[in-house]
């Protein structure tokens, strides 16, 4: 397939894609754009994500700020009030949040009774732990994930966003991010569906928290660099961004005792594509995500609009996109 044949198929098989770029050997060797979106422009990345903010947590750890993933989630947060009878919370620990592995009390996402909430880490926390005890099962969460804003800023000092500014953005020439908040859960909902290009923002909390499970807003060139920055262990311009032990644990596979995610493996809020080869990706809801190719020197970046019907684009990135490119 020429490139000619590639943006007909995009227009006609894939029509929410907004953007897509991909990186070989370091360098930018393709980049394109649809439905009006402009190199520049942003989109809703979704769970995608959840895998920046695994880079966030990577370099708080380097820097000191958090002294081990095993250190306990209730040490970063002894003014929350544990609920009478609650025994479980207590052994749950930042490993266990940024692998799926966390115990939560009920099943899917409390999306109302946290984001209606005036502080959505305490809400979050509510339903962390319960009766079945630390299982180490995996289960996938969203919403609730925003204990670990609450942890970063606790442990930092600073505002998710100002410390992805610093620390990552600014570092990989990214352009500054600033909180979005919506003042009603119809603009919430607007944010999420909504098909028209955003700017750089990161969707908060009423306190200023940028929430880890979704919510960040990026473009695919810059996607495409943070997949670069994994791909090079770590370092962009020869400067170390996040150490490569970091890269290395949060690639690393674990089973997903699930048969609902595509015989996927996971690692620290990484999907992992195919554990042999070490290829590794962010997904997000309608089609984003940030693949990695190690062994090939390949990184592409797919951002799109919202469209439920679309989980991944892993096979469309396999068998048509990088195809182009060999």
């Amino acid at each position: 397939m020429n490139l000619n044949e590639l943006d007909a198929c995009v227009r006609e098989k894939e029509p929410n894609i907004c953007q897509i770029c991909v990186r070989k050997d370091g360098e930018e060797i393709y980049s394109r754009e649809w439905n009006g979106y402009k190199k520049t422009d942003t989109a809703h990345i979704m769970s995608a994500t959840k895998s920046v903010f695994s880079l966030l947590t990577g370099i708080a750890l380097d820097l000191g700020m958090i002294r081990s993933t095993e250190e306990k989630v209730l040490s970063f947060f002894p003014d929350y009030p544990v609920r009478r009878g609650e025994k479980t919370i207590q052994d749950v620990t930042l490993r266990h949040l940024l692998s799926m592995r966390a115990p939560y009390k009920g099943k899917g996402d409390p999306w109302t009774k946290v984001c209606s909430s005036e502080n959505w880490t305490f809400a979050s926390l509510d339903f962390l732990g319960g009766k079945r005890g630390v299982t180490g099962a995996f289960d996938y969460r969203t919403v609730c994930l925003h204990i670990l804003s609450g942890i970063l800023y606790r442990a930092s000092g600073m505002k998710p966003v100002d410390f992805a500014n610093r620390f990552l953005f600014e570092p990989l020439g990214i352009p500054k991010h600033r909180n979005y908040y919506a003042r009603s859960a119809e603009e919430h909902r607007q944010f999420t569906i909504g098909k028209s290009p955003k700017e750089n923002i990161w969707f908060a909390d009423p306190e200023g928290l940028g929430t880890p499970g979704y919510g960040l807003c990026m473009s695919a060139e810059d996607m495409a660099k943070i997949g670069q920055l994994c791909l090079n262990r770590g370092t962009w311009e020869g400067k170390q961004i996040v150490s490569g032990e970091w890269i290395e644990k949060m690639t690393r596979p674990q089973p997903v005792e699930s048969s609902a995610f595509r015989g996927m493996q996971y690692g620290l809020l990484w999907w992992i594509i195919r554990p042999g080869k070490n290829v590794y990706a962010a997904i997000g809801n309608s089609g984003n995500v940030i693949y990695v190719d190690p062994a090939r020197g390949v990184t592409a970046a797919v951002s799109s609009f919202f469209k439920p019907t679309v989980f991944d684009r892993v096979d469309f990135i396999e068998d048509i996109l990088l195809p182009c490119f060999r």
